[in-house]
């Protein structure tokens, strides 16, 4: 696969040797909101679980199969919407998605059975799979790399933030008004945010790779040569980021789809307070991504490598989550559970910002928008997989199988940790894409 490289030319606002700028954190703050919209749209399903199941009249396994569909074109579309943005504009891309996504609500809006539910989540998946890669390099591109670590945890906040700020209120318009009114809602919430952005988006100056500058520890870094997409994906950093982020979007994909259902059916809240509940691991994991980018870029300033920087500490992330997913056979009540949950899932959920700042590092400038497109369409494959698992669990073991799913997810955040830990060196893996042997110690491996 082969690119032509974007020339970026810094727009008002922006000062290139510096990044940010009045002009940046607007962008960027819209595309935290753009986040907000993207992932209220994936959690209403998951928020009206019952009431589609009673309306429709779908077993569990057949509701997390319609939840799964969500994201069967999901990874085709951020492939090749990641490739189309090395080399189109990214304000233009952002804008049509945004206005795809307000579309794809209509038809269960106005009614139909499963069918109609089905087709609309896979056209939606299909417009919103290339979100995130596009959002971050959007809001990249306005930063050098050693300043990327606090927009990219903001854009990653829309994330938390969308679920946070619409549960409540999606759960009240379902219980008053039901979940086809909620779509509704959704499709203007679009629409409005894509007339604000046709005002005041813009591209940014700054190439999303390694930049001709100054690097990680205060290290020169010279301009950086094309190298085939194949090579990046198989060096081990990107394999081990792709990997430990796959298991913390298994546990998103589960708050999404199934943590209210396991709320009300197996813990016992009521509609109106599991719609309140399930803010919580949002909540953690605002709190884990904003500490992440904090921790990473005080790192980095003091001239720790990229290794320890984002590797580590996101590592360490995953494995408390795991820790907390693990302990809960010990949980003595429904508080005690409800936390576990709630720390489990929302410091297990909080990889994406290193993911896609590591992956941005690790690829040159005119491969950044394939990379993390390809990134995210093999992570996002655990949204197709993990809802129809749990409906399947649920459907064998009753209640039970919502702590099943639980377990699982605990298991496979242990696995992305040691990967994380392992595998995930991007400055080692520079000097191999390069053509240098990297053993002069100038690598992460070393850097204290």
């Amino acid at each position: 696969m082969t690119a032509v490289p974007t020339v970026h030319r810094p727009s008002a606002g922006i000062s290139p040797a510096t990044g940010g700028g009045t002009r940046a954190w607007t962008v960027t703050a819209l595309l935290v909101v753009f986040m907000m919209v993207n992932f209220a749209d994936k959690s209403v399903l998951g928020l009206a679980a019952d009431e589609i199941r009673a309306d429709l009249n779908l077993s569990a396994t057949q509701f997390g199969l319609a939840n799964s569909a969500f994201f069967l074109l999901f990874s085709v579309a951020a492939v090749a919407v990641g490739l189309a943005a090395d080399r189109l504009s990214t304000k233009t891309i952002v804008l049509v998605m945004a206005v795809l996504w307000s579309v794809a609500q209509v038809p269960a809006a106005f009614g139909g059975g499963l069918a109609v539910l089905v087709a609309s989540r896979v056209f939606l998946g299909a417009a919103e799979g290339p979100a995130f890669p596009v959002a971050q390099k959007a809001t990249l591109a306005w930063f050098p790399d050693e300043r990327r670590n606090l927009p990219g945890a903001l854009v990653t906040l829309g994330v938390t933030l969308g679920v946070i700020v619409s549960a409540p209120g999606l759960s009240w318009v379902i219980q008053h008004h039901g979940w086809r009114a909620a779509l509704w809602v959704l499709a203007a919430a679009g629409l409005v945010w894509a007339v604000a952005w046709a005002a005041l988006g813009a591209d940014g100056g700054h190439s999303v790779g390694t930049e001709p500058g100054t690097g990680a520890a205060g290290r020169p870094v010279e301009k950086r040569a094309d190298v085939p997409y194949r090579k990046i994906f198989a060096s081990r950093t990107w394999i081990g980021v792709t990997l430990a982020y796959f298991t913390s979007y298994w546990s998103v994909a589960l708050m999404l789809v199934w943590l209210p259902s396991y709320l009300r059916n197996a813990l016992g809240y009521s509609a109106g307070a599991a719609g309140t509940v399930v803010i919580a691991p949002w909540l953690v994991g605002a709190l884990a991504l904003l500490g992440q980018a904090g921790v990473t870029g005080w790192l980095m300033r003091r001239g720790t490598g990229s290794r320890r920087a984002r590797g580590w500490v996101g590592g360490g992330l995953l494995a408390l989550g795991a820790a907390c997913c693990l302990a809960l056979p010990l949980a003595d009540g429904r508080t005690a559970t409800t936390v576990l949950v709630a720390l489990g899932f929302g410091l297990g959920g909080s990889y994406a910002t290193v993911a896609a700042t590591t992956v941005a590092e690790l690829a040159p400038p005119s491969r950044g928008g394939g990379a993390l497109g390809t990134m995210n369409a093999v992570v996002t494959a655990a949204g197709l997989a993990a809802p129809a698992v749990v409906g399947a669990l649920v459907d064998a073991r009753g209640t039970g199988g919502y702590r099943s799913a639980v377990l699982l997810s605990g298991l496979l955040l242990a696995l992305g940790a040691a990967a994380s830990f392992l595998l995930v060196d991007p400055q080692r893996d520079i000097a191999r894409l390069d053509g240098s042997d990297g053993s002069d110690g100038s690598n992460g491996s070393t850097a204290q």
